[in-house]
């Protein structure tokens, strides 16, 4: 039986100064991108800790890789 293990993860997340240097993006996409890229977080996840919108953060995010010319 494979049931789906819940991440739990603190409230409080430290997010680095260093990711908004990219002016590029903006203060949500900076975020967004960097909440889902390296803290691997789901964007439910995100959502909840930024009391935002599942598909908001799914727009951000998608907004975010557009601007750095990635494709995922």
């Amino acid at each position: 039986d494979k049931k789906k293990k819940k991440r739990e993860h603190p409230s409080k997340i430290k997010i680095p100064l260093g990711i908004f240097q990219d002016r590029t993006l903006s203060f949500m996409e900076s975020v967004g991108y960097y909440m889902k890229d390296t803290l691997d977080l789901t964007y439910h996840e995100i959502a909840l800790q930024l009391n935002r919108d599942d598909r908001t953060i799914w727009t951000v995010y998608n907004r975010a890789i557009k601007k750095k010319g990635e494709s995922k």
